[in-house]
């Protein structure tokens, strides 16, 4: 009986190991947008912009924040977007018309002008080729049309600009006109260029009464006719 108790008393209960600390999943990072989305929201912001810089009249300029360059930047992210392709038509159909108008006015520069940047925009274009061959025949037309006289071509960019050598030829010839009591005709390319020229004229020789008529229509010349 003694021994029993004695060996019971040796027996040790072996240790429990601590309580591990099992670590949580880390919560999931969000996921960046795709690269198609980064596309998508891309041609959305220039598409707007675009149609916001032709609302306010920036069809081709400025140079990189013009209607025109922003769907082209759409056009490179998306070739075949519809809403590209009927904003640049808008700005072709918005240039001829402005050259229409021009034509009306027998301002042949500026419809020049129009028709080169629709053409830039749209090359081959049927409504900027019927345009340029009615600007053809009414230069033709106007110039079949000029009086007999002595003619002084005027420089268009000095006269464009106002500048002082366009004024002082204008006073030369204004002398000229006094002195040979001449008539004139004055050929613009405009309504108001017609005017000031005829306004320089007459400063010129503030004290003889210059007769002139005002054409437009065709490159800017003064016709000296003998008076009848």
């Amino acid at each position: 009986m003694f021994t029993a108790l004695w060996l019971g008393g040796c027996v040790t209960t072996p240790p429990v190991p601590p309580p591990r600390a099992v670590p949580l999943p880390e919560p999931e990072k969000p996921a960046g947008p795709s690269p198609e989305e980064i596309r998508r929201r891309n041609v959305e912001f220039f598409l707007q912009r675009a149609e916001a810089a032709q609302a306010r009249g920036y069809l081709t300029q400025p140079a990189g924040a013009s209607a025109y360059d922003y769907y082209l930047r759409v056009r490179q992210l998306d070739p075949g977007n519809s809403r590209a392709a009927a904003g640049i038509q808008t700005i072709v159909i918005d240039l001829v018309g402005r050259a229409r108008d021009a034509l009306r006015r027998r301002s042949f520069g500026q419809v020049n002008s129009f028709l080169n940047r629709a053409e830039q925009l749209a090359p081959g274009n049927a409504l900027v080729e019927e345009v340029r061959a009615q600007l053809v025949r009414e230069r033709s037309r106007a110039s079949v049309r000029l009086p007999q006289g002595d003619t002084i071509t005027l420089p268009a960019g000095a006269l464009s600009a106002k500048s002082e050598p366009a004024i002082q030829l204008l006073q030369r010839t204004a002398r000229r006109i006094q002195r040979e009591d001449l008539r004139v005709v004055i050929i613009a390319r405009s309504d108001a260029e017609g005017r000031w020229i005829y306004q320089q004229l007459r400063e010129a020789v503030s004290d003889y009464r210059v007769r002139a008529n005002i054409r437009v229509g065709g490159p800017p010349q003064l016709i000296l006719q003998t008076q009848q």
